[in-house]
């Protein structure tokens, strides 16, 4: 399944001036750039950003291994021996890892997700070295003005989506449903996610109950907890917890729903086996719009404050058919006139006509 979403979102296109390539009288092909990356755990969602990342660099003339060195460091725990996470802990070594950073004397640093962003940019701002994020559910949360002022020193692309709008696909599939149920961890964008549902639900009718786990902590206690109370709908937010050990809390909500006959939905772009709507961002396109804005810094040389964050304006839906069959749930019209089959015989509805 995993494979079968890369593939899919490889396949969406991004607005044209996103990926324009940068003049060639921008270009100097005598020097060597050099891009740190920092990121909080090694899950595939950030391996496909940082993969877009580059794509976009190499479509403006900038190389891995030419006229671009690129070092990646990533704070991680022992994920399957129960390792430690603590956001102190965390926090101390985004800071020691920015410390390093910042002696390097990078061209520009590539932050992946809210806590890298959120506790290096700082310091980058203030050793006046460009940051570019992205995975960012919401700017804000790390520190950025609006979701499309980085402010001083930053810049980047967002994972953000309209939480209305994805609410109200998820009603438009399932009419019937009222209660939803969410598990997350303390991941800052998986928090910023269930909150938002549970704001914008309200005045959908939809109900969205909660329950935090941690990261090494089994999600079925929890799904059964918000099963007998009531939920009639679990949804996965953009939380790191979901592609850990071996993508196990995926793995075992996909079960949980399909044994109880209980609709799965995802907002966000990571494999769910038993999942029957995918709504959000794509994290490859997201990586590619940072990395046009890290091209304009390198190569043209403009500051970061003066470049919007990006995002991808319409997310990417994905249907399973035989989910939705097995749940006795028919498209609607106005969506099943919209769909294209994809790879393995998954639908993608394209919300754009």
């Amino acid at each position: 399944m995993n494979k079968i979403i890369t593939t899919l979102l490889l396949s969406t296109a991004l607005s044209a001036h996103a990926i324009e390539p940068l003049p060639p009288e921008t270009m100097d092909d005598t020097r060597v750039f050099k891009v740190e990356v920092l990121q909080v755990t090694d899950i595939e969602p950030y391996r496909e950003a940082l993969n877009g990342f580059l794509k976009s660099l190499q479509n403006n003339g900038l190389v891995d291994g030419k006229n671009l060195s690129v070092h990646k460091a990533t704070i991680d725990f022992d994920a399957e021996n129960g390792g430690f996470w603590s956001k102190l802990g965390v926090l101390l070594r985004i800071r020691q890892e920015a410390t390093r950073i910042v002696e390097a004397k990078p061209d520009l640093v590539l932050t992946i997700g809210t806590p890298a962003t959120k506790y290096a940019r700082g310091m980058m701002t203030d050793a006046h070295i460009p940051l570019v994020f992205t995975a960012v559910a919401n700017p804000e949360d790390a520190g950025c003005v609006s979701l499309v002022d980085a402010g001083e020193g930053a810049t980047g692309s967002t994972l953000y989506t309209d939480m209305t709008d994805s609410l109200k696909l998820v009603q438009d599939v399932f009419p019937q449903v009222h209660r939803i149920g969410m598990v997350h961890s303390d991941d800052d964008n998986g928090i910023a996610n269930v909150a938002a549902a549970t704001t914008k639900g309200k005045p959908l009718g939809l109900d969205v109950s909660a329950r935090q786990v941690s990261k090494n902590e089994h999600i079925a206690p929890k799904l059964k907890e918000l099963y007998a109370a009531g939920a009639e709908m679990f949804a996965v937010p953009l939380d790191t917890y979901y592609g850990l050990h071996r993508y196990e809390a995926s793995l075992d909500l996909g079960d949980f729903g399909i044994e109880n006959k209980v609709p799965v939905v995802t907002l966000a772009m990571v494999s769910v086996p038993g999942a029957a709507l995918y709504i959000g961002a794509d994290f490859k396109q997201v990586g590619q719009l940072a990395g046009t804005q890290a091209a304009k810094i390198l190569k043209r040389h403009t500051k970061p404050d003066v470049l919007p964050i990006l995002r991808q304006e319409t997310p990417t839906v994905l249907v399973d058919p035989a989910r939705l069959e097995a749940l006795k749930v028919a498209l609607p019209a106005q969506l099943s006139a919209r769909k294209t089959v994809a790879a393995n015989g998954l639908w993608q509805i394209d919300l754009v006509k």
